[in-house]
């Protein structure tokens, strides 16, 4: 797992312990998924984004793409793929993740 990140803090799958996102991607923690507190990640790795979708949430309309865990299934958060509001624009591109469906790795 070492090899995945070097010495660099990972956030891991918590049901199968694959690595999903670096420290380093992490955006911001001042987020709400579908159950509960979740994170924004600028890149995420070993998952599989599912079918587009247009969703209303909290802060506007966009299209999104539920995504999985490549090795169990495990649905971690969505991806945001269009805003269709200027103003969140800048979510285009990012990750959020269900802060229950990962652990922190050192």
């Amino acid at each position: 797992m070492a090899g995945v990140a070097g010495n660099q803090p990972l956030y891991i799958c918590r049901n199968c312990k694959n690595p999903i996102a670096l420290r380093s991607d992490l955006l911001s923690k001042a987020f709400i998924g579908k159950y509960g507190p979740a994170y924004m990640f600028s890149h995420a790795m070993n998952i599989i984004a599912g079918q587009k979708e247009d969703r209303k949430l909290i802060t506007g309309a966009y299209s999104v793409a539920d995504i999985y865990c490549c090795n169990c299934g495990e649905i971690l958060g969505w991806k945001y793929l269009r805003a269709y509001e200027m103003q969140q624009k800048s979510k285009e591109g990012k990750f959020i993740i269900e802060t229950a469906k990962i652990a922190k790795e050192y």
